[in-house]
């Protein structure tokens, strides 16, 4: 019986971390947080950590990762039939992108992740890994089938990826730094939708 439970509780046990990890990371920074404090507010002694990572470092690059996933991480669409869907595959893509962007944890750990990069070669890989590489390669594979499908205008799908997703990206920085001074974002709420209008209108055919 307790073969079976264990795995269960350890990988439960890990997922608390991440949690925990998660909100002190995005309030006291990453130098501020320590393993002794995550493992404090886990309810677990701190040696009972390194069970399931080596470092501070790592569980920030656990955390990290899911920031800079994919919008479609935790639900990875078939390109080939989404793609097909033209307009509304990249509403749905800009959708789950807003809902990252002003996700309010989300947004915290982006911010401190926006610092870390500078001082960080391993998050720096991770982030044109997971966010840049991954995100490119998905949009890419997606207008490239609209194309083939007479969607859109043929042109160099990685060149379009790249114009779509700047944009949004641009976007997520302007709503962290907005939230940092206290600015209302209202106005810019809208603009993601907007984005994918004039987008849309200006590659179709």
């Amino acid at each position: 019986m307790s073969e079976n439970t264990t795995p269960h509780k350890r990988t439960g046990t890990k997922q608390k971390i991440l949690k925990v990890s998660t909100t002190l990371f995005s309030e006291l920074g990453y130098k501020g947080t320590s393993v002794r404090k995550i493992a404090k507010e886990v309810g677990i002694r701190e040696s009972a950590i390194y069970n399931h990572y080596k470092s501070k470092e790592e569980i920030f690059l656990e955390v990290a990762k899911g920031i800079f996933s994919s919008p479609f991480s935790k639900n990875e669409p078939d390109i080939k039939e989404s793609a097909m869907k033209g307009k509304a595959f990249l509403q749905n893509f800009t959708m789950q992108y807003k809902l990252l962007t002003f996700d309010k944890s989300n947004e915290n750990m982006f911010r401190l992740l926006m610092i870390e990069l500078f001082a960080n070669k391993e998050l720096r890989e991770q982030f044109m890994s997971e966010f840049h590489d991954k995100n490119v390669k998905m949009l890419s594979e997606a207008f490239f089938i609209m194309m083939q499908n007479s969607l859109i205008r043929s042109q160099d799908p990685m060149m379009i990826s790249y114009e779509f997703l700047s944009t949004l990206f641009y976007m997520r920085l302007q709503v962290t730094l907005m939230r940092f001074d206290n600015d209302s974002t209202t106005a810019i709420s809208t603009q993601f939708e907007k984005h994918v209008e004039f987008f849309w209108e200006s590659i179709r055919i």
